[in-house]
């Protein structure tokens, strides 16, 4: 996948529709896809895991972020289905549609209080506390590895 069309066609064009873009929240998410899809190759997890899409969100994660936060930000709520161009809400759209991935990987840190960090290693961090968890595989130092290898060259 070309990283420079994925951050012009959709991960800034969501951030900017969403009201939710800034220099740190567009390079986490691209960090995040690079990490979560193995180098933006992968949208179904590896091994018959249920996470869906470059961001590789699980179908609970979805449908707890359309019941306990969107349910209540309803304007929110139809920016989404507008930008993603869908009508309802279903994990299955974070498969087949990237703005609606994009939109949803934001809106799960979005939920996180504490501020998306500037530094690469922050985010490395922040990214491994909060969408990883500290019950999921992957380490600090591959978001990071990831991000030199298909993000930083690319922009």
């Amino acid at each position: 996948m070309n990283v420079k069309q994925l951050s012009e066609h959709i991960v800034k064009p969501v951030l900017m529709a969403l009201g939710m873009f800034s220099g740190e929240a567009f390079l986490l998410l691209l960090g995040t896809a690079a990490q979560e899809s193995g180098g933006f190759n992968f949208i179904r997890q590896l091994g018959n895991g249920p996470a869906l899409g470059l961001w590789q969100m699980e179908p609970a994660t979805h449908d707890d972020i359309v019941e306990n936060y969107l349910r209540y930000r309803p304007e929110l709520a139809s920016k989404v289905m507008e930008l993603a161009g869908v009508t309802e809400f279903h994990s299955r759209y974070l498969l087949i549609n990237l703005a609606y991935a994009c939109a949803f990987a934001r809106l799960h840190y979005r939920r996180v209080k504490e501020a998306i960090p500037l530094s690469l290693d922050g985010q490395a961090r922040y990214w491994k506390d909060h969408y990883n968890t500290h019950q999921g595989k992957g380490h600090p130092q591959e978001f990071i590895d990831n991000y030199q290898r298909y993000v930083a060259g690319q922009l």
